[in-house]
């Protein structure tokens, strides 16, 4: 579920916010590093960037011919969010329909738990459809319930997983 890496990465500090004191260009390095650790969202090995912990390291600068732009090479740890088969996680009903519900568990917010992946669980139609079993207890839209992890996909266009999930184990479903 949370991963913590260490990553390396490639900054670019744009020549005018240069300056010659070292602290002002840590800072940008710094600040530079998140804006850009926030904007690639997630990757395929790694899942969801989370958190950016520390900076280990950073390389000496190397000036970009065409542009005077300087490259730095750092490396820092960072935690991830990523769902693997057979995990069981926790997640929230967001949508209810007819052969099942989507959830969201963290940042993995397409999660789709079938009908036929939820044992002795009926559809009940209505103005807020619910999913109810024998024991009166229900899934609805709010609810959070546990569930094991069948399998997930990247989608490498939206940068996000999708996940299959379903409640046939033990002590899984609607979390009261």
């Amino acid at each position: 579920m949370f991963l913590k890496v260490q990553l390396p990465w490639n900054v670019v500090i744009p020549a005018e916010s240069l300056d010659m004191k070292g602290l002002m260009l840590q800072k940008s390095i710094v600040i530079r590093l998140l804006e850009d650790f926030a904007s690639r969202k997630a990757t395929k090995d790694l899942g969801y960037y989370l958190a950016l912990t520390t900076l280990e390291s950073v390389g000496e600068g190397k000036v970009r011919q065409q542009t005077g732009d300087v490259l730095f090479p750092v490396v820092f740890s960072a935690v991830t969010f990523k769902l693997f088969r057979g995990e069981i996680a926790e997640g929230v009903v967001h949508k209810v329909l007819k052969h099942g519900v989507f959830l969201s568990c963290g940042p993995v917010e397409n999660m789709y738990l079938s009908k036929m992946k939820m044992p002795d669980y009926n559809y009940v139609p209505g103005e807020n459809p619910v999913f109810m079993n024998s024991k009166m207890s229900k899934i609805e839209k709010g609810t959070t319930v546990r569930f094991i992890v069948i399998g997930t996909k990247w989608l490498e266009a939206q940068r996000e997983f999708q996940a299959l999930v379903g409640l046939h184990a033990d002590y899984l479903g609607p979390v009261s």
